[in-house]
């Protein structure tokens, strides 16, 4: 659905995309992600036909970027990190000249726009001028006029920027809910936004692409060992890290942290060894509670620094 191979946007002596390439899925959601200045808003507008790339191409549903910019734009709906809105409009009369702009039916017109407030929770602030609104309501009103012709893919830019917390889970729940109908990639700096929304994760640094997989490919691959948290009752710190660092096949015991008397280790495995058995064999033999053992996983924002400042070290030794 979404096509970018070897995409390049130079800008006098600044390369702010370099040879970049990546495909989206129809109905995936994917998280494009990177450090201020890394390329994510250079990419998105070439996407969105806002500017031409030097080199490269892109195409949305079949259509060059380049080649076809209308049919791509009847095809995308685009959220800017600032929603494109005009403050002296009623948020219906904005959105159905957006939907009027978007080629929709004028008999279908007031039902889709009834539909999209729902959907995006302005129905209540309707008659209201646009001015006069919060900055989360703006970006609401940002994200209906980005769904309201219901394009293919939707393209959005810090989508929960400036929303409360309770704004922002309920933003979270209708970007999923347009998964499998539309094809979505968004950028956003909240790494825990990726974590709950995104299928898969693009991560850019200095215009280069320096991972992309899913969230649960990238961890594993990074970690490269498994790694399993064991908490246990009723010994000593010292003689939990002893005991378990006696287990065939471990690599590495830290302690975490220490709950209600409890302890928390965090166990590395050694590459293809699976010690979660002998783990709690060795707990429970020695005569102590095994309260929970469980995988790690690193975070994507372990993931996302871990790359990030690799790349930095890699540009500084250039």
């Amino acid at each position: 659905m979404i096509k970018v191979d070897g995409l390049t946007k130079r800008y006098d002596r600044t390369v702010a995309v370099n040879n970049i390439s990546f495909e989206v899925e129809k109905g995936q959601i994917v998280g494009f992600l990177g450090p201020n200045g890394a390329g994510k808003t250079t990419t998105m507008r070439i996407l969105t036909c806002f500017m031409p790339p030097t080199d490269g191409t892109a195409s949305i549903a079949g259509f060059d970027v380049m080649k076809s910019p209308l049919e791509v734009k009847r095809r995308i709906g685009y959220l800017p990190e600032n929603p494109p809105v005009y403050p002296e409009m009623e948020v219906h009369e904005y959105l159905s000249f957006v939907g009027r702009l978007k080629g929709i039916p004028s008999a279908e017109l007031p039902q889709r726009v009834k539909d999209v407030s729902e959907r995006c929770a302005v129905a209540d602030v309707s008659k209201k001028l646009i001015s006069k609104l919060s900055k989360g309501y703006r970006q609401r009103v940002g994200l209906a006029q980005a769904i309201i012709h219901n394009p293919d893919v939707l393209i959005l830019d810090e989508p929960t920027a400036g929303l409360d917390p309770k704004q922002i889970h309920e933003t979270r729940d209708l970007i999923r809910s347009l998964a499998g109908v539309h094809t979505i990639i968004l950028s956003t700096h909240i790494l825990p936004e990726v974590e709950q929304t995104c299928d898969h994760v693009v991560i850019i640094s200095k215009g280069l692409i320096v991972a992309k997989d899913s969230v649960q490919n990238l961890t594993s691959r990074l970690r490269g060992q498994e790694a399993v948290l064991v908490e246990v009752a009723g010994a000593s710190t010292d003689d939990v890290r002893r005991r378990l660092e006696q287990v065939a096949g471990v690599s590495r015991v830290l302690h975490k942290d220490t709950r209600n008397g409890a302890h928390v280790f965090e166990v590395e495995s050694l590459p293809g060894e699976n010690v979660r058995a002998s783990l709690a064999r060795a707990v429970v033999e020695a005569g102590w509670n095994l309260n929970e053992l469980h995988a790690a996983a690193l975070s994507l924002e372990d993931v996302f620094l871990e790359l990030t400042a690799a790349e930095k070290a890699q540009g500084g030794q250039q």
